[in-house]
Order: structure tokens, then C-alpha cells, then sequence
């Protein structure tokens, strides 16, 4: 999870680059087709796995990862990538909320009030930017909905199936959900659904992003394979670190006071409820207080 963590924000510094001539979408395409033909060579050993069972947990895994990207990526076109990932990081909260509504992990209300409070946290965060930003500073919040239901079916799936074959199900539905979703755009009008025809140094960064989101989602995979979601959650947190420095190397993008408060808040939010966590499971302590 932590190798995760440090390769997923070079995902995010590579899609900013690439807003600056191109829609979202089609960087969110690029992306899930990258992953599949970086998938197929993987995937063909294990073909006698192949099986339909669960196509819907697939297809909406799919859509939710492809929805998930498409709203972030749209949101660094105008907000620096620390900023956008600090919104974004209300994610693990939602997670523990999540986990408990849909794998049964019980949560008792200091831990609720935990997650209420780095709401709080994203709040401080959002509130200066949606006077900069405009509405690009909820996208990361809808980003996060999105991607904490996507984990929760990841933790349904990783138990019994092949992480490869997981992800490259994953990356074939998304890439419909956002071909779909293109076709309907590029008609329509919408400018992050625009398609145009990209230089070579384009289509190289669109490998390149595929391959760190392939290899990225399959470590995710792997880690839920072998520990909860509520145990992983805190470990995201990680990615704001690689967030900071690379906003600030590739774009000198240094996050405002405001900004660093709020992390503040959700990350201490976060550990709190990982540290309840562990506690609980050590002790068999009583969560309903």
C-alpha cells in the first residue's frame, strides 16, 4: 500500500501536464487502455480463470474508478495537485464509513466523530478554494465518494480472485464507461469530454500514466488482499507527501496555510480512527461509546 501511494501522485502530476491540451476524458481513456495492454500479457496465463461470475461488481468498478478519475483529473485543470489531493484525501473517512454499511466492520461514535471532524478538515481546505477555484473544489470530493466505494467492492473482490484479473476487468469497464461517455460529450459540447489528436509526446505520458495507474491499483489490490480496508485506510495518506513534493518540484505549487490545516485535521482524523481501530482489535474492547 505505501509503494502504492508513492507511485499514484506521479499519476495525478502526469494528467495535469496533459490538461493543458487535452480533455480529461480523454486522459481518463488513455489511461484505462494503457491498463489493459499493460494487463493482457499478465492475464493470459491465468485465461482458464476467466469466468462472467461477479460482472457486475466489475462493471461497476469500473464505471467507479473511470467517474472517480474523470471528476479529479477535471479538477487539476484548475487546482494545484497538493490542493486537490487534500480534498480528496476525506476519502479514508468515507472508507470507514463505508465498511461498516456494506463488510459489517463495527464503528462506534468516537470514531464517527473522528470522521466528522476531517470533514471539518476538508471544509477549511475547501472554503478558500471554492472562492479561487469555483466548483473544481468539490470535484475531489465526489472523487472520493467514488473511489471509497470503488476500494469497498476492491475488498470484496481481492479475497478470492486474481489481482490481474481484477484490475484488467476493471480497466476493460472503464474504458467503455468512458468511451461511452466521449461519444456523448464530443458531440454534446462539454470541453473535459473534447477528443483531439495527441502529439507523440502526448501518447508517451498516456503510456506512462497508464502504466504507474496499472501497476498503482494492482499493489492496492494485493494489500486488500491481505488486510481490511479500516487497517489500510490511514496508509493513503501517504500519497499527500508524494503530492507536495512533486506539485512543488514539477509546478512549484506550495500549499497555502489554510491548506496544511486542514490536511492537519483529516490525516489526525484518520490516524485516530486507525489507532481505535487497532486498539479494538488487541483489547476486544467495547466500540459503543
Amino acid at each position: 500500500m505505501l509503494i502504492a501511494m508513492v507511485l499514484l501522485p506521479l499519476m495525478d502530476i502526469i494528467a495535469k501536464h496533459l490538461t493543458s491540451n487535452m480533455g480529461s476524458g480523454q486522459i481518463v481513456w488513455g489511461r484505462m487502455v494503457f491498463q489493459c495492454v499493460f494487463l493482457l500479457p499478465l492475464a493470459w496465463p491465468l485465461r482458464h480463470q476467466l469466468s462472467v461470475r461477479q460482472w457486475h461488481l466489475y462493471a461497476l468498478r469500473g464505471f467507479l474508478i473511470a467517474t472517480a478519475t474523470l471528476f479529479f483529473f477535471t479538477s487539476l485543470t484548475k487546482m494545484p495537485v497538493a490542493d486537490a489531493i487534500a480534498i480528496f484525501f476525506v476519502e479514508p473517512l468515507l472508507l470507514t464509513l463505508l465498511s461498516a454499511l456494506f463488510l459489517g466492520e463495527k464503528i462506534g461514535i468516537r470514531r464517527i466523530t473522528a470522521v466528522v471532524t476531517g470533514f471539518l478538515g476538508a471544509l477549511i481546505i475547501i472554503q478558500p478554494s471554492e472562492k479561487v477555484f469555483g466548483i473544481y473544489a468539490f470535484l475531489p470530493l465526489v472523487a472520493a465518494l467514488c473511489f471509497a466505494c470503488y476500494l469497498i467492492i476492491t475488498s470484496k473482490l481481492a479475497q478470492k480472485n486474481s489481482a490481474v484479473l481484477i484490475q484488467l476487468y476493471t480497466g476493460i469497464a472503464g474504458f467503455i464507461t468512458i468511451s461511452i461517455a466521449l461519444l456523448i460529450g464530443n458531440t454534446s459540447g462539454y470541453s473535459i469530454l473534447q477528443i483531439s489528436a495527441p502529439t507523440k509526446n502526448e501518447w508517451g505520458l498516456l503510456v506512462l500514466l497508464g502504466s504507474v495507474g496499472c501497476v498503482g491499483h494492482l499493489l492496492v489490490v494485493y494489500a486488500f488482499r491481505f488486510a481490511d480496508a479500516s487497517f489500510l485506510a490511514p496508509f493513503q495518506y501517504f500519497e499527500i507527501i508524494g503530492a507536495v513534493v512533486f506539485g512543488w518540484y514539477f509546478f512549484s505549487d506550495i500549499p497555502a496555510i489554510t491548506t496544511w490545516i486542514g490536511i492537519s485535521v483529516i490525516v489526525g482524523s484518520g490516524i485516530y480512527i486507525y489507532l481505535r481501530g487497532q486498539q479494538l482489535n488487541s483489547h476486544d474492547a467495547d466500540d459503543s461509546r
